[in-house]
């Protein structure tokens, strides 16, 4: 009877969700909101319980192999390693949408804890806005795609799990990503309360910012595992493939970029009103846009789970309830925004309203070039974008951008002057020059557009630091050290980048035991190839010795892997991470004669990309404590007051 509870669990859910706008947006309407705002509060609470004692009972099924449970057998196999039994809960459409919805009432839970800035109509608002994102996906999970569905008869074994989601990996990219979606979610119901209640100024943005910047850490750390599981993984020896899924979580990351910086504007100098609850919008409009690609069924990718379109159709109905309502109550009340601060061309604000402008091209390029193909085939025209198309397009752009997040910084607010900013450039530009013409000539100038970025990232990581010049480093305020920091993070990636392009070696050839093969600095030896079994594979392993000059050699163990539930062939590439880069090896086939195919890398300073994602992330998150703190300080000194 425990899935019976689960589906319980999740229709009292949806009732507390119905209740919860019902009673939401009677409070938002009602002359005293505050009596009614904590009968709303309660409810939000009781939804949260109820959607996560539901994600709960499904992760129960997975643990015990419960195969009377239709997404069980379809997805979990009793052999199975626990850790895989558990992530399987959500590496599955279903429960992948279960654990979304389940994040959604918890974070509307959390609005209704710690929320007390808000007046009491706009608070209610959003928790009303937030109740109704949720009822979508209560019906589409209890109508299209039930995560409780019997199996009868049941049967003695499951299907097991797509082996290239059987990795550490799983149990970490997708919740990150799903709270960095959530989290946009939030700020979509602030931005859609206060257009209701015109109630857009420095206390909205202040009760918005944090849910933005968490939103935002998240999706940078989703994006950063996920690039280096898909690096490691799928065996191409590539970091980022502009995979139309990889697409649809950079879009709303792009965005919330945007999106942060014109918070943080609003929140301190009341500037970008509009702009702000534009971004809110476009934002979530991007992270509903990524979910209708990976569960539609029209995208065929490792990252995509249905094939069904009639979940296809009840998701663009909701995408089009949803970001439809939202645009047009953006255009029928963003007249009645008023303009907030002004500010000169040449300050801060400036530089940050050309950097949203930039990024919201960068998007429009991405989304273009990954929705473009899809609409074509609907008209009978088979074609292909890759990453040509996105580097000859965005890059440039990225470019201008990686020189504004240098030079925003360094400006002053309201107003500057271009000579003041020239001059506290200086030392960032000269180190760009310096830095192009010393790889420039190291390159051989092969690939300037990477020479280009990899001087940029010199001259940024300069650039990053100079707020901290002639400042009390203990005085200054956490928010400006995750800006720092972050800003660092973008350098440290664009380094790896940029390296990775202008000095990674290649080598791939057929080669018997005994051979050897030189790639970079290293010679490569065959020792042997052998056959191995793991908890529910099998497979065939390289023994490889690798040794870089007169240094100590060392082993590498690639694999060619079979799993048998289900049927699937992979490759396990086998990593060495040195203090300069990656020897990167992966097994191929045997060619029938005694030889089997060997792909190797060397990849020089490869891992600053994930190092540099991290700091970004590590940014986000210093600035986040700093604002965190500051609340409750002031919510402390209210009190007393």
């Amino acid at each position: 009877m425990i899935a019976e509870a689960g589906l319980a669990a999740l229709w009292l859910a949806t009732a507390f969700a119905i209740a919860q706008l019902m009673l939401g947006a009677a409070a938002a309407r009602a002359g005293d909101a505050a009596m009614m705002l904590a009968g709303v509060r309660r409810i939000a609470l009781l939804q949260a319980v109820f959607a996560l004692g539901a994600f709960l009972i499904l992760i129960r099924l997975f643990a015990t192999s419960d195969m009377s449970v239709l997404l069980v057998a379809q997805n979990s196999h009793s052999l199975k390693p626990m850790l895989y039994k558990i992530a399987g809960a959500w590496g599955n459409h279903e429960g992948s949408m279960l654990l979304w919805v389940t994040v959604l009432a918890v974070a509307g839970a959390g609005v209704s804890l710690f929320e007390r800035r808000l007046a009491a109509g706009t608070l209610a608002a959003t928790l009303a806005a937030q109740a109704a994102i949720a009822i979508g996906f209560y019906a589409f999970l209890a109508f299209a795609s039930n995560p409780f569905a019997r199996l009868n008869p049941a049967p003695a074994d499951g299907q097991g799990l797509n082996p290239l989601l059987q990795d550490p990996g799983l149990a970490f990219h997708p919740p990150t990503l799903y709270l960095g979606y959530v989290g946009l979610s939030v700020a979509f119901s602030f931005a859609v309360a206060a257009l209701l209640m015109r109630d857009v100024g420095p206390a909205f943005a202040k009760a918005m910012r944090p849910w933005v910047l968490g939103a935002w850490i998240f999706l940078t750390i989703g994006i950063t595992a996920g690039s280096y599981w898909a690096y490691y993984e799928l065996g191409w020896g590539g970091w980022w493939f502009w995979d139309p899924v990889e697409n649809a979580s950079l879009m709303p990351w792009l965005a919330a970029t945007a999106l942060l910086h014109s918070v943080n504007v609003l929140a301190t100098r009341d500037g970008l009103r509009a702009w702000t609850l534009m971004l809110a919008v476009v934002a979530f409009s991007m992270s509903m846009v990524g979910t209708f690609l990976v569960r539609s069924g029209i995208l065929v990718s490792v990252h995509a789970f249905a094939v069904d379109p009639t979940r296809g159709s009840f998701l663009l109905a909701l995408l089009g309830l949803y970001i439809g309502g939202a645009l047009a109550l953006f255009g029928a009340r963003v007249g009645t925004v008023t303009q907030g601060a002004t500010f000169q061309l040449i300050s801060r604000e400036a530089a940050l309203v050309l950097n949203n402008l930039l990024l919201s091209v960068i998007l429009g390029v991405v989304l273009i070039g990954t929705l473009y193909p899809l609409v074509a085939q609907a008209m009978g025209v088979q074609l292909s974008i890759g990453a040509p198309f996105f580097e000859k397009t965005a890059v440039p752009i990225a470019l201008a951008l990686v020189a504004g997040t240098a030079a925003g910084p360094l400006l002053r607010w309201r107003k500057d002057s271009a000579q003041a900013l020239l001059s506290r450039l200086t030392i960032p530009v000269a180190i760009t020059g310096v830095s192009f013409a010393l790889f420039f000539a190291l390159s051989g100038g092969d690939s300037p557009i990477a020479v280009v970025v990899l001087a940029l990232a010199f001259g940024l990581a300069a650039a990053s630091v100079a707020p901290l010049w002639k400042r009390k480093l203990r005085r200054t305020p956490l928010p400006i050290w995750g800006m720092v920091v972050a800003h660092l993070g973008i350098a440290v990636s664009l380094a790896g980048m940029a390296a990775d392009t202008l000095f990674k070696q290649e080598r791939l050839a057929a080669v018997a035991v005994g051979d050897a093969l030189h790639v970079g600095p290293f010679k490569v030896l065959l020792a042997d190839v052998r056959p191995t079994v793991g908890p529910n594979w099998s497979a065939m392993e390289a023994r490889l010795r690798v040794q870089r000059g007169t240094s100590a050699p060392f082993e590498l163990t690639p694999q060619q892997r079979f799993f048998s539930s289900p049927p699937t062939n992979t490759s396990e590439a086998a990593i060495v991470t040195l203090w300069d880069g990656q020897v990167y090896t992966v097994l191929g086939a045997p060619d029938g004669a005694g030889r089997w195919q060997l792909r190797l890398w060397w990849k020089p300073f490869v891992t600053l990309i994930w190092a540099g994602g991290g700091l970004v992330a590590l940014g986000g998150l210093i600035a986040l404590a700093g604002r965190l703190r500051s609340g409750w300080r002031a919510a402390r000194e209210e009190a007393w007051a």
